[in-house]
């Protein structure tokens, strides 16, 4: 076994989150040859029950924006899914709770390391934004300025219905950021076949 995979194993039977709601359960996808990685928040009620990232609303809303199949989304060596807690935080008064807090600085920095050929990341949500593009910009300005992240990152919202207030909103999103976005991706993994 290689000491990515060893890793994976380790997070996926990760327990120190043993207080929340509905138990631990990580959920993520990753291998060291994905070209994109797709940096989230964390898993909902439905992905915590099914175990498989963005298998709700929100993930066919992404692939959607993506310009990808199910299958390709769901391959491991082209995507990996990497939210910022890998478990269900719970419900909270206006939506689900913020992922948990612990799960980022002891997991993200060592499987990152292992995502040596990643070229594209797609930040999705204030929490992955906070992380991985810092500063105190709000989510729709950094939206709004995805052109200044290079073509290494593109920011997003999230995909969540519970946005639909927002994209309607902000036109220009559908409008110039998500065909920009579905062009970015098809060159990614075009690359994966190398």
């Amino acid at each position: 076994m290689t000491a990515f995979a060893t890793l994976l194993t380790e997070v996926r039977a990760c327990t120190r989150c043993a207080d929340l709601p509905l138990g631990p359960r990580p959920v993520l996808q990753a291998h060291p040859r994905a070209r994109v990685l797709i940096a989230a928040q964390a898993p909902g009620r439905k992905v915590h029950a099914s175990g498989v990232p963005f298998d709700d609303a929100s993930g066919e809303r992404l692939r959607d924006w993506m310009g990808v199949t199910r299958e390709v989304f769901y391959d491991a060596t082209k995507i990996a899914i990497l939210p910022m807690g890998f478990c269900y935080p719970g419900a909270g008064p206006s939506g689900d709770r913020p992922p948990r807090p612990e799960c980022a600085p002891r997991w993200r920095a060592r499987l990152l390391q292992g995502l040596t050929r990643i070229e594209l990341t797609l930040v999705i949500g204030a929490y992955a934004h906070a992380y991985h593009l810092g500063g105190d910009a709000s989510l729709t300005e950094r939206v709004r300025a995805w052109r200044d992240y290079a073509s290494a990152m593109i920011p997003l919202p999230h995909p969540s219905p519970r946005n639909n207030g927002w994209l309607r909103g902000n036109p220009w999103f559908e409008a110039e950021l998500v065909p920009a976005l579905r062009a970015r991706v098809a060159a990614m993994l075009s690359g994966c076949e190398r």
